[in-house]
This record gives structure tokens, C-alpha cells and sequence, in this order.
């Protein structure tokens, strides 16, 4: 009889990606010309926005099970390329101007119905800046959680079902978080809009095409692979893992999940370039090669579960108003420092 899990993996060392960013600049100095803005993503949301209000329209007066088929074969892999967005529009990796790029972290979040977009920018960099540190980790499951599901292969279905909802239940236990403000508040007013407007011109199935759309993309699909994907422990203790396999394609490079924490200020059409020119650093990781196939082991492989997770407490003397931008900061630093000399 196998012994079930009942906590994380408690580590005492900082979060590892700092460290190996200043290796990897040390060794590579060429990688900081990688860093920079990518106005084309800002095409991409249009055209994805499009896409979805598209399909939408198309499958206004269609039968169920069209609406369903076109939600989980089409729908959901377009709302998790917006998803994709709205991670490059938290980092500021779209526009120089900072508000331009909220604006458009909230376009890409319309079709998706549920307003996350400025709360995601919020709780996203405390994940980058304190990896594993409970209290300010929003990717880390509740303990409640974690408990409630286990390790059992119902429970992680219906984890995958309702993923967005246990991540809203997230945001009670970042004390340190402010919550509310005017961003969020607009981010709530234009979906609600977007969504009464898409029932009132299209109807009440449009508005399901784009509600399925959301949760298969998050949830109960081979997509939802990618959420164990990026810090579950499938290899020893190692917490990030990247994965180099097809459907980065069409999830604009979202895989490349090690280069992202490592170099969080290069966008997405970039970050291969990360790993082809640092190979010795990654080639060595673990990595994974199918989402499909990881969403299967997971939901039945029993070793895994919720608390296959590392937790910390060291926050490695980052202050809660860091950005997240250990790659530009060290760059910066070291002109500074060429500057002074001279």
C-alpha cells in the first residue's frame, strides 16, 4: 500500500533561477541582446480576439455538439494562446509604455469572458520574484487543496474541471497581495460588456462556445498538461521544467519555461535563441516532450499530486515591490558599472 502525501517539499535555498541567470550572462553576455519588446504579439491578440468572436458568430445557431467539438478542438487552444498574451503583456513584453501594455493584457482577456488579466499581472510577478514562498506564490495550491485532491484520479479530474476556481480561491491566502483597485475594476466592467454584448448580437450559445473555450483550455484537456508541466516534481527535486515539444507552435514558445524564469524580460519569439545559445545549461534539465502524455500520467500516476510541489521560506532578500526583472537589473548593473570606470 502506498503511503500518501501529506505536504510540500520543504526547501531551505532561494528560488534557483537568479543564480543560474547570472551564470549563464557571465558565461553568454550575447544573450542580453536578446532582451527587448515584440510588437507582433500585440497583431496576435488581434487576430486571436478575432478568431474566437469569429467562431463565436459561426456557431451561434449550431447544435451542441458542434458548439463542444469546436470549443475543445479550436476554442481552447486559441484562449490558451490568449492566456499566452496576457503573460507577455505582464512582463511588458509588447509595448515600452507600461499602460499599453495593461491595455492589452485586457484585450486578450475578452474572449476568454472571465476577467483574470490584471489580477494574473499581479499575482504572476510574485511568482517569478518569490518561487515557492507560500504565502505570495499564487501558482503554489492551497493546503486545503492539495489535501482535498491528493493523489486520487477523480480528484485530479475534477481539479482540472474547476482549475480556474481553485485559483481564485488562491488569492485569499496572499495577505501581502493588494487585491482590489481601478485596473481591476475596469478589467471587470469590459469583460461583463464584452460578454452581454457577444449574448445580446450573437445569443446564449455564442456565450457557451466562448465559456468552454476558457475552461478546456485551462482544465480537462492535454493543454492542461502545461500546468504540471512547469513546477511539478516529476524528476527529483528539480522544480521548473520546460517543455520543447509540437504545440509550442501554437502556444507562441509558452514551454520554453525554464529560459522564461531565467531571462523573464526576453519575449516569446526569443526564448528558443535562449536555449540554443545556453544549451549546456538547459540540455542538462529535465524536460518534457507532450503535454498529452503528461496529462495522462499525472491524472494517474499516483506518486504525483498536488503537494509534488517545493515550498520555501527564504525570499533571497527581494523586496515585495520587485518586478521580476533579474535579466534587465543585471544588465543594467553592469553598464553602470562599465560607465563608472570610465
Amino acid at each position: 500500500m502506498r503511503m500518501k502525501p501529506n505536504d510540500f517539499i520543504f526547501s531551505d535555498a532561494p528560488e534557483p533561477h537568479r543564480i543560474r541567470t547570472k551564470q549563464i550572462l557571465k558565461q553568454y553576455p550575447q544573450i542580453r541582446h536578446l532582451i527587448g519588446k515584440n510588437i507582433g504579439t500585440f497583431y496576435a491578440i488581434v487576430f486571436l480576439v478575432a478568431f474566437q468572436l469569429t467562431g463565436a458568430w459561426l456557431l451561434a445557431d449550431k447544435s451542441w455538439w458542434w458548439i463542444v467539438g469546436a470549443a475543445y478542438l479550436l476554442g481552447a487552444f486559441a484562449d490558451h494562446a490568449l492566456f499566452v498574451m496576457i503573460h507577455e503583456a505582464t512582463h511588458k513584453l509588447i509595448f515600452k509604455n507600461p499602460v499599453a501594455n495593461r491595455l492589452a493584457g485586457i484585450l486578450a482577456n475578452l474572449p476568454q469572458l472571465f476577467p483574470s488579466a490584471v489580477a494574473f499581472e499581479r499575482y504572476h510577478i510574485k511568482h517569478h520574484s518569490f518561487q515557492g514562498v507560500h504565502e505570495l506564490d499564487a501558482d503554489l495550491p492551497n493546503r486545503w487543496e492539495a489535501k482535498l485532491i491528493n493523489n486520487y484520479f477523480i480528484g485530479k479530474v475534477i481539479w482540472f474541471l474547476f482549475y480556474p476556481l481553485f485559483q481564485a480561491f488562491r488569492v485569499a491566502r496572499l495577505k501581502e497581495i493588494k487585491p482590489f483597485d481601478g485596473w481591476m475594476a475596469l478589467n471587470w466592467a469590459a469583460c461583463i460588456l464584452f460578454t452581454a454584448g457577444v449574448w445580446y448580437f450573437l445569443g446564449p450559445k455564442a456565450v457557451a462556445f466562448l465559456t468552454l473555450s476558457f475552461f478546456f483550455s485551462v482544465g480537462l484537456h492535454p493543454l492542461g498538461g502545461r500546468w504540471i508541466q512547469e513546477h511539478y516534481l516529476v524528476h527529483g527535486h528539480q522544480e521548473t521544467y520546460s517543455y520543447y515539444g509540437p504545440l509550442n507552435k501554437v502556444a507562441f514558445n509558452v514551454g520554453y519555461h525554464n529560459e522564461h524564469h531565467d531571462f523573464p524580460s526576453i519575449p516569446w519569439n526569443k526564448l528558443p535563441q535562449i536555449r540554443r545559445q545556453a544549451s549546456g545549461y538547459y540540455d542538462t534539465l529535465h524536460y518534457h516532450t507532450s503535454w498529452t502524455k503528461l496529462f495522462f500520467r499525472f491524472l494517474f500516476d499516483q506518486e504525483l499530486s498536488l503537494w509534488s510541489r517545493i515550498v520555501r521560506k527564504n525570499r533571497g532578500k527581494v523586496a515585495l515591490t520587485d518586478e521580476s526583472k533579474p535579466d534587465a537589473e543585471m544588465n543594467k548593473d553592469e553598464r553602470k558599472e562599465v560607465v563608472e570606470v570610465l
